[in-house]
């Protein structure tokens, strides 16, 4: 077999030679070295190739079988989720990631494969990551012979080194002279007319076809209506006819619009130039609001450097990249992990299946995060996918876990057709055009083709019996019973979904919704619908079962509420009044703590009563009588509303908080009378206002539990003449200055120059 003179030949015989002696390498080499084609065809024995995507899949695998000369499916096949071309000759297979970690989980030996290569690992895909850690696990302990290979485009390869505890191999690519250019968007550009000008510039000055990277389908439609040149475009919603056609040279100059998916593992032929928009779409999970979706994000500088490699895989190229050169340094070094941000759903399926739930003990070249894999199995036990029997098959069927069991438990209540077409169209990429999951179902779309594939997977044993009439919308419910929503007010656009999230719905009149797809978009106040059914309450208790529950709801609000609440999730669907006396009182406490001792009766006995024992609790540490202990010490006997709380005995309250035996004492030490004046104790020092005549009779000032009191002497009449607190010296000095007055004002009464007798 004679090989293409391609950088990675250089490297073959020292490749063999670590593969025998370690049983794993890793080897860097960049885009165009050869290293996806010509390394599977020096490995011996049975090989498979896992790739990250399945058009790089297809283009390896026909790559491979071009340099035999040979058909696909020869002694080169592949196998893709739906596709697959694969003979009793087949001693290469190229498969994806996510198909490699299901056919490993069949088979954990995989029984006379001699190397698995992992293609493309920089990318940090999330199945690609998986397989990777389930396959040091398998060759830990059943495999101990199967060779491991993992090439990267990017240095970033010693953890790679480390988990495999193999030697790293480099490539040098020779590589084209490529010129870079930067091509800012002026004030106020939209994305798509810079890549326009920037792709402009690029026929103008270059010969060869034009590659373009966009974020995703609608900025590559968007630009494409505003290019006069042969446009070709590839994208992962395509089909597989569609995509391979755009990886065939062109007779004229091409422009090739398409999303991360070329960056790397398959070459574009002809490119001479490459635009490049700089950012990349990729999903993100709110596990709060329980919405997922995709994400633009800059692309990292190592995602640059490999999109800027496309211009000079065939002869020197110009990169022209669509934002300020200074901008450039802030990019991120690496991309991030998808492991780190996506919905881990089917990773916790994937990791319930090989008997390792959390994950631990296994080697990971980034390990979930907690939260997120926690976040996953919460969802797999709601659509009791962690059962033992329904684990196996729902992750059998390889769709997320939410539309295996769509699939399996949909077939069986809507019929297999109904379910297969709704779990299609869920799994298509691309959303439809509509948000009214019947019209969806009646456009025509590649998920089609699909449908009838996973039809022959339904559980109903009669197979089509309901003819494709059963209720889409339970299917709907089946895989996502949390995003059931109910209508939130009779002509309100928001509904409240199970899981406690407000999404907005601008063209429904129903009063339930099963929600396939709703997102959030930044600085919006609610989430947004974007595909639903029409549903009713019985619908949603049957799909969402286990979200059905019953809660006290016990609250204060102006009075008492306590009922017994049915829900389903945090959509109310009844109640009734709770028939519970000390739930009621558990709700009238509440309002004492919000509104406070005012829902009490208080007479002016029991006021005064508070402040004596508030004086004696600062004077002697008797019990405090705060609204805290108050309410602590209340008893609420039959109270079991508002208006019954007027009807308590503050006074007999008050009382029984009295310290025992100190309680006997209680009039001697805070007096509510002095003689023939009465004790204010509501100051930090008690205040005592009496006639000046009764007072007459003391030489010093009168004290209450130790503390004198604050005198306030009144004429006859009752109007303030004099304060003191000490009135042995206003005897002696003050008083002579207001005898005059009072004489003059009060001369009917007595008013001796001396106010006590002598030794009083």
């Amino acid at each position: 077999m004679h090989l293409p003179d391609l950088p990675v030949k250089s490297v073959l015989p020292e490749l063999l030679q670590t593969l025998d002696d370690h049983g794993s390498a890793v080897l860097v080499a960049p885009p165009g070295t050869g290293k996806t084609t010509l390394v599977p065809l020096a490995l011996r024995g049975k090989v498979i190739v896992a790739e990250p995507r399945r058009i790089a899949a297809r283009a390896a695998a026909a790559r491979m079988a071009s340099l035999l000369n040979e058909p696909v499916g020869h002694t080169v096949g592949y196998s893709v989720r739906g596709d697959r071309k694969t003979s009793k000759h087949t001693r290469i297979e190229v498969v994806t990631s996510g198909l490699l970690v299901r056919r490993l989980q069949h088979d954990q030996e995989l029984k006379g494969v001699g190397t698995v290569l992992l293609d493309e690992c920089h990318e940090r895909h999330l199945d690609a990551d998986l397989l990777l850690t389930l396959l040091l696990d398998a060759k830990a302990g059943l495999r101990p012979d199967l060779k491991l290979l993992a090439t990267s485009a990017t240095v970033a390869a010693q953890r790679l080194s480390d988990l495999l505890k193999a030697p790293v191999l480099h490539t040098e690519v020779r590589t084209h002279k490529t010129e870079i250019t930067y091509v800012p968007p002026v004030r106020n550009e939209h994305l798509e007319n810079t890549v326009a000008r920037a792709i402009n510039k690029a026929l103008s000055e270059v010969d060869g076809d034009v590659l373009a990277f966009l974020p995703g389908v609608r900025e590559i439609n968007r630009t494409a209506s505003l290019l006069n040149a042969e446009t070709v475009i590839l994208h992962g919603q395509l089909n597989a006819q569609t995509q391979d056609a755009a990886l065939k040279p062109g007779e004229h100059q091409r422009v090739v619009l398409a999303t991360s998916i070329a960056e790397s593992s398959l070459t574009v032929p002809g490119v001479r130039a490459v635009v490049d928009a700089g950012l990349a779409r990729v999903p993100r999970v709110d596990h709060r609001r329980g919405l997922a979706g995709l994400t633009t994000i800059r692309v990292s500088q190592a995602v640059a450097d490999q999109r800027a490699g496309r211009a000079g895989r065939e002869a020197p190229g110009r990169v022209y990249r669509c934002w300020p050169e200074h901008e450039h340094s802030t990019l991120p070094r690496y991309p991030e992990p998808e492991i780190k941000t996506a919905d881990l759903t089917r990773l916790a399926l994937e990791l319930a299946v090989w008997g390792t739930p959390d994950g631990t003990g296994l080697s990971w070249w980034d390990a979930p995060p907690e939260g997120a894999l926690k976040a996953a199995q919460e969802t797999l036990n709601a659509i009791g996918a962690l059962d033992p029997d329904r684990r196996d098959r729902i992750a059998s069927v390889g769709l997320h876990p939410r539309l295996g069991r769509a699939l399996i438990d949909g077939s069986a209540i809507a019929g297999n057709r109904t379910a297969a077409e709704v779990v299609a169209l869920l799994d298509d990429s691309s959303h439809p055009a509509t948000s009214d999951l019947a019209t969806a179902l009646k456009s025509p779309g590649k998920w089609r083709k699909e449908a009838k594939k996973l039809e022959k997977l339904g559980s109903n044993p009669a197979g089509n019996d309901l003819a494709g009439n059963g209720d889409p919308a339970l299917v709907v419910a089946l895989a996502y019973p949390e995003r059931l929503a109910k209508r939130r007010s009779k002509n309100s656009n928001i509904y409240l979904m199970a899981n406690g999230t407000a999404v907005e719905h601008t063209n429904s009149h129903h009063q339930w919704l099963a929600v396939a797809i709703a997102d959030r978009e930044p600085g919006s106040k609610h989430g947004r619908i974007r595909l639903a059914a029409p549903a009713d309450e019985e619908l949603a208790v049957t799909a969402a079962q286990a979200l059905v529950h019953t809660e006290d709801d016990i609250r204060w609000n102006g009075d008492v509420i306590a009922n017994e609440v049915r829900k389903l999730g945090a959509i109310t669907l009844g109640e009734r009044p709770l028939n519970d006396l000390a739930k009621s009182q558990q709700a009238l406490r509440m309002g004492l703590e919000q509104e406070g001792l005012g829902l009490l009766k208080w007479t002016d006995a029991a006021k005064r009563l508070r402040e004596r024992m508030a004086f004696l609790h600062r004077t002697r540490d008797w019990p405090s009588v705060d609204d805290e202990n108050l309410i602590r010490a209340i008893d609420l006997g039959k109270a079991k509303k508002r208006s019954d709380l007027a009807k308590i005995d503050t006074v007999t309250l008050l009382r029984n908080m009295l310290p025992w035996p100190e309680a006997a004492e209680f009039d001697q030490l805070a007096p509510e009378r002095i003689g023939q004046g009465k004790v204010d104790y509501t100051q930090d020092e008690p205040a005592l206002y009496v006639r000046i005549q009764d007072a007459m009779k003391w030489a010093d000032t009168p004290k209450i539990a130790g503390v004198p009191v604050v005198v306030h002497l009144l004429s006859p009449a009752g109007r303030p003449t004099a304060v003191t607190s000490d009135l042995r010296t206003f005897w002696r000095n003050g008083y002579l200055r207001v005898r005059s007055e009072l004489k003059g004002r009060y001369p009917k009464h007595h008013w001796p120059e001396r106010p006590y007798s002598k030794g009083t």
